[in-house]
């Protein structure tokens, strides 16, 4: 059996920080303590010298682009950038070709991951107008959620039959995440500005064409039906001030029925950063303004948003170059993520402690994921070790998405993902793969 100390790590965990050493032994932790000593010449040591160990990261919303669509991305290409970022555990889209809107196509992308994922895994099945039958055949075992596109349309993802909605709504007692955009309300937009713009309409106006009442209109009227039916509700990407007036933080995530997501690049970049970054950091929903930015950070500090994930979502540097309108929506980011967060608490504006518990702790909880998310005797062993004394600069030469490029090029991140452990495993190590590993499919309560 693997056995494996860390030792000399300061280890952030369950809102605290402090020193001492983990036992891993097989795929599970099964002793966190000050110190521990090493029982048998088998035990492998690895000295933590003072970095930070944390629970690897659970990325709620990735886009891993198999099958159909892997040259843009596939499984094995970007869970291994996420390993890289300490991210250990993805939940992945059904918006793939074809869709995962059958139980025998999600099964295939299950399949598929088994063979060629470095990170632990699950898909989620997608919900269409016409496939309520196949959504209520879904395991809540060992499938994430059901995926809806409400009011903004993916493939023949689309769910605007308001019956079918408040079925799914009422005959499910399964996570139902949503992406939220008012269909109607973007169209109109974009036919106003190609008015005025013709073809040629610029990137900077993206966020006016997917405003922040597309959101707003279309994510109340998910929360509305939620309240009414009392479908357990999880709302991907918000991007605007407004609509954190429609979530709570005055009851704990766990007696929470609706709860809330956002994603590094709403936090991130704001509507100036068109003018130089253009198409590259297009996404739907849209970047918005430094203040939408500055109120879901502020939203996500104080419980009213509970998760942090990418929106992972990978398309060629060919594809994002073509003009505005057709350029797709979208970029990779699972690489990056974790730093990016980190970046935030360098600058003072989060705790490490807050940090493990929105890429952590919440999202397990929140997915009742089981036994992952915490450095707790008897969970798997899923660990990132960061050093927050080396830096590392984006660019083409380190990036590792199939796709070859990332809106964060040129940043200078001040930590560094030093080891990732996946399941008790060492599978990434200072830029080296354990390609003989691969994860497992996550379970749920």
């Amino acid at each position: 059996m693997n056995t494996v100390l860390i030792k000399n790590a300061k280890i952030v965990n369950e809102g605290q920080i402090f020193e001492g050493d983990v036992l891993i032994e097989g795929e599970f932790i099964t002793a966190v303590s000050e110190s521990i000593s090493p029982k048998s010449p088998d035990f492998k040591i690895i000295d933590a010298e003072g970095n930070y160990l944390i629970p690897g990261a659970i990325d709620d919303q990735v886009h891993f682009r198999e099958p159909g669509l892997t040259h843009k991305g596939d499984i094995e290409s970007e869970s291994r950038a996420a390993i890289a970022g300490g991210i250990t555990s993805f939940i992945e889209q059904p918006n793939t070709v074809p869709n995962a809107v059958t139980q025998e196509l999600l099964e295939e992308k299950y399949q598929i991951a088994s063979q060629s994922s470095y990170a632990n895994y699950s898909f989620m099945m997608g919900g269409t107008n016409d496939n309520l039958e196949e959504v209520l055949k879904t395991n809540p075992k060992n499938v994430a959620g059901i995926k809806l596109f409400l009011g903004s349309s993916t493939g023949n993802m689309l769910v605007d039959n308001e019956e079918v909605l408040e079925k799914i709504f009422s005959s499910t007692k399964m996570l139902i995440a949503v992406h939220c955009e008012d269909e109607a309300t973007i169209k109109a937009n974009t036919e106003k500005y190609k008015a005025e713009f013709g073809d040629d309409v610029p990137v900077t106006v993206h966020h006016l064409i997917r405003s922040e009442e597309a959101c707003y209109l279309s994510s109340s009227k998910a929360i509305a039906l939620a309240k009414k039916t009392g479908a357990r509700l999880h709302v991907f990407h918000l991007s605007t001030a407004k609509e954190m007036e429609l979530f709570t933080n005055t009851i704990p995530l766990e007696e929470k029925q609706i709860t809330a997501e956002v994603c590094i690049h709403h936090l991130w970049f704001s509507d100036e950063d068109y003018k130089t970054k253009g198409n590259f950091i297009k996404w739907n929903p849209s970047v918005k303004t430094a203040y939408d930015r500055d109120k879901l950070f502020a939203a996500m500090l104080d419980g009213t948003i509970d998760v942090v994930a990418t929106d992972h979502a990978p398309h060629t540097i060919e594809e994002k170059s073509l003009p505005y309108l057709q350029a797709p929506s979208g970029g990779p980011l699972v690489q990056h993520s974790l730093q990016a967060m980190i970046q935030f608490h360098k600058q003072g504006k989060i705790s490490l402690e807050k940090i493990a518990e929105k890429m952590c702790h919440n999202v397990a909880d929140l997915f009742k994921i089981k036994n992952r998310g915490y450095i707790r005797e008897g969970y798997y062993a899923d660990l990132a070790l960061v050093n927050l004394n080396k830096s590392q600069t984006v660019d083409k030469s380190n990036i590792l998405y199939k796709c070859g490029w990332s809106p964060l090029e040129g940043t200078t991140f001040n930590s560094v993902v030093e080891k990732t452990f996946v399941n008790g495993n060492l599978v990434y190590d200072n830029g080296k793969f354990d390609e003989s590993q691969k994860g497992d499919r996550l379970l749920f309560g």
